[in-house]
């Protein structure tokens, strides 16, 4: 249903277009993840939600997918007006 959505995100990736945010990088240290882990995700995911932001109206988009070791981890991001990706969150599920 979001095959072009998710097709924008893994090109961010590819491209390294992306910023993660201070929140992100906060629930990947604690769950022990790295950044390719978070790429991976992406790359092997699906996306299973799409959300609409209140104070903002912006979509986000739940991406669960694969980490280098085979764990299931969401990644939750948006496309942002200015053409990055924006990793809003991480988690294992």
């Amino acid at each position: 249903m979001f095959d072009r959505i998710l097709n924008r995100m893994r090109e961010k990736i590819r491209t390294r277009q992306y910023v993660m945010t201070l929140h992100a990088e906060d629930e990947m240290n604690d769950d022990a993840l790295s950044v390719f882990d978070v790429e991976s995700g992406i790359l092997t995911g699906e996306i299973i939600e799409r959300q609409k932001d209140k104070a903002t109206g912006e979509w986000k988009y739940l991406v669960s997918g694969k980490t280098l070791t085979d764990d299931v981890i969401v990644v939750v991001g948006k496309l942002s007006l200015t053409g990055k990706l924006f990793i809003i969150t991480v988690y294992k599920r």
